[in-house]
């Protein structure tokens, strides 16, 4: 039997709350207007905090946004291809190993299948991935498992009447315990012995335990910038170039955190023969799992002091090296390139601050020019790399600066094929909660990173623009007016560095002009500098 549509929707408020759940972005439908109402009620009376969207794919990315950077979020949407819009962010959360609530309106069963409006089939409509619970009781959703580091699909029957004969009235919330948890395993430590050459691979959110790990045991430390390990002394800047010259083929053992995604030379390293990869499990549906790999759990330095420091003081000197020689290969060039954006654009994060980074390029970028910082400067960096798409970068840029609180900067560096994917999420109503955030956008009008790959080789030339290249030669300054968000253009070093020194509150995007003509023979130009030195 199908409870009322309002006591479901009291229901589910009542079960976000228990489960931790602090926001919920909610996108407008008449099927799901019982349980938008209830949530409604509850923001006013101060129980979460209330977003709304008209574009569930946004909705869907802001609320990711919003749970990778503390809070925990819910999206709402009504029913049909309302729900579909949401499957980019939902499998990005999934795995990424980030805790989203999705809860779709639904008919009764006893109206499915009949040809009624707005109507398919959502039951598992996210596959299985994502655990997917048809609720049409009070009692069936209180038993619904929300754990908080994986994605769960809530589908309620909603039955009319779909608005109360009253207008809704906002309760004073009662203080809910929340919902017990199970106590994590404990884990046994896996003593790792002297011996092989060693380097640590931190991938996507691998967090501290990585360059503690290779700190203890005196190891280079490979950390992506997402990471959340990319700071103090063991960390490089030139690692992924760094790879393809000696210093790489001696390597003989890698210990493997976090999810890492960005780099051939990485992949490739972890699929050499002769070289041990160990794997610590992380989050996710697919966590990483080299062909020959073996997983293991804690690991910890067997002995007091350091491994062979001069193994490391190697890589420590090569890096510094290589570093002088590619900024000094940037200086040379006469006009603002990608990857001085990205190194102005991470230059003016604070201690404290935020920077999101979107994928393609611009996160490469980053990854060659930053400097590891030093360890407890908060400065955090994420980026979705579940999938790596480039959807709904902005929206999860403003849902992670509304999600950590205390932020003292907030940043997002992507390219422009990434800014107009997710246009939409610049359209936000005037009672919506704003963030402070930088969008920096290198525009070179086009896919760049293809350029770099087989596909920008010149045997196809012919075909490049067209499929790969894709100029749009779309105005961003007459897109963010019409949104009614500052914009400022830029086409040098200083002006960016000028720029990025005087934010003015509120969202506001500068475009820094850059090309892509020459790209493949920069990146080579690059490459070569650790080759032939």
């Amino acid at each position: 039997m199908t409870d009322s549509s309002f006591a479901l929707a009291d229901a589910l408020v009542d079960r976000l709350r228990r489960a931790g759940v602090t926001d919920v972005v909610v996108a407008p439908g008449s099927r799901n207007a019982p349980a938008a109402m209830a949530l409604w009620a509850a923001a006013q009376a101060g129980a979460l905090r209330l977003h709304t969207r008209i574009d569930e794919r946004t909705a869907g990315f802001l609320a990711l946004g919003l749970t990778k950077t503390g809070a925990r979020a819910a999206v709402l949407t009504t029913s049909g291809t309302a729900v579909a819009n949401l499957h980019p962010a939902v499998l990005e959360a999934a795995h990424a190993g980030v805790g989203l609530v999705v809860v779709s309106a639904d008919r009764p069963a006893r109206l499915r299948g009949t040809g009624a409006n707005q109507t398919t089939d959502q039951v598992g409509i996210f596959g299985a991935l994502v655990p997917s619970h048809d609720v049409a009781s009070v009692a069936e959703l209180s038993v619904v498992p929300l754990a908080g580091d994986a994605v769960v699909h809530l589908n309620l029957q909603l039955d009319a009447p779909l608005v109360p004969d009253v207008p809704v009235v906002p309760d004073i919330p009662v203080a809910n315990p929340p919902d017990s948890r199970q106590e994590c395993p404990v884990r046994r430590p896996t003593r790792l012995p002297q011996g092989p050459r060693t380097v640590v691979v931190a991938g996507d959110d691998a967090g501290p335990p990585a360059r503690q790990l290779a700190e203890a045991a005196g190891w280079p430390l490979l950390a992506e910038p997402s990471s959340g390990a990319r700071t103090g002394e063991n960390a490089l800047r030139t690692y992924r170039l760094l790879l393809a010259t000696e210093l790489g083929e001696r390597i003989e053992r890698v210990v493997v955190f976090g999810r890492p995604t960005l780099s051939r030379p990485v992949t490739r390293l972890l699929e050499r023969a002769g070289v041990e990869v160990l794997v610590v499990p992380g989050p996710g549906v697919w966590p990483v799992r080299p062909a020959g790999s073996r997983t293991i759990e804690a690991p910890s330095w067997s002995d007091a002091a350091p491994d062979d420091l001069a193994w490391l003081d190697a890589w420590r000197t090569a890096d510094r090296d290589l570093g002088r020689r590619v900024d000094r290969l940037l200086a040379e060039q006469p006009a603002l390139t990608p990857y001085d954006v990205a190194a102005l654009t991470h230059a003016a994060l604070p201690a404290g601050g935020l920077l999101v980074v979107g994928a393609s390029s611009p996160i490469r970028d980053l990854d060659l020019m930053v400097r590891p910082p030093a360890v407890g400067t908060r400065r955090k960096v994420i980026a979705n790399r579940g999938l790596a798409g480039i959807d709904g970068t902005i929206s999860t840029a403003i849902g992670a600066a509304l999600g950590r609180h205390g932020s003292t900067r907030n940043l997002a560096l992507m390219g422009d094929l990434t800014f107009l994917h997710d246009q939409t999420a610049l359209v936000l109503g005037p009672d919506e909660p704003r963030p402070d955030l930088t969008i920096v956008v290198p525009n070179d009008d086009g896919g760049a990173i293809f350029s770099m790959l087989e596909q920008g080789a010149p045997a196809h030339a012919a075909s490049f623009e067209r499929l790969f290249g894709t100029p749009h030669g779309h105005d961003l300054a007459s897109l963010c007016a019409a949104a009614r968000v500052p914009h400022l253009r830029v086409a040098s070093r200083p002006e960016l560095d000028q720029a990025l020194a005087s934010p003015n509150g509120g969202i506001e995007v500068i475009e820094a002009v850059v090309g892509r003509d020459d790209r493949r023979d920069l990146d080579r130009r690059i490459r070569d500098l650790a080759v032939t030195h």
